[in-house]
């Protein structure tokens, strides 16, 4: 993927040039037409989603409980904490984001700390707030 088009963009905003190539590599970009499923409550995780363009929700027990826009991530609790979706989320709009696989999560999170210090930061207060 483009690393410009990572500039601005949630968690890989403060980075720099070559950090951003870095993650350019470990990530792709999909198209999810509008009422598509990108994560499943209770379902094993293994992506993390940053959206570029559009908008999701996220619900639990059928229940919406916010609006993803640009910039906005979600998955990563999943990665690095419980292993399955606490929430599912759905696509409202067509919208296209950012995604890496765990493997590629994991290896940023051990490269770039200061991006996994932010994802962990995201996780506490969404976790408290649940």
């Amino acid at each position: 993927m483009d690393p410009a088009r990572l500039r601005g963009l949630g968690p890989f905003a403060q980075l720099g040039a070559k950090e951003r190539e870095r993650v350019a590599r470990w990530a792709d970009e999909v198209d999810v037409p509008a009422g598509g499923r990108l994560a499943e409550e209770g379902s094993f995780a293994h992506e993390f989603f940053v959206i570029e363009e559009g908008v999701a929700v996220v619900e639990r027990d059928g229940k919406e409980l916010a609006e993803l826009g640009p910039g906005d991530f979600f998955g990563e609790i999943g990665l690095l904490e419980t292993e399955r979706r606490t929430a599912s989320v759905v696509a409202r709009t067509p919208l296209r984001a950012v995604v890496m696989f765990q493997r590629e999560f994991k290896q940023m999170e051990r490269e770039l700390p200061a991006v996994a210090a932010q994802l962990r930061a995201a996780i506490a207060e969404r976790l408290a707030r649940s």
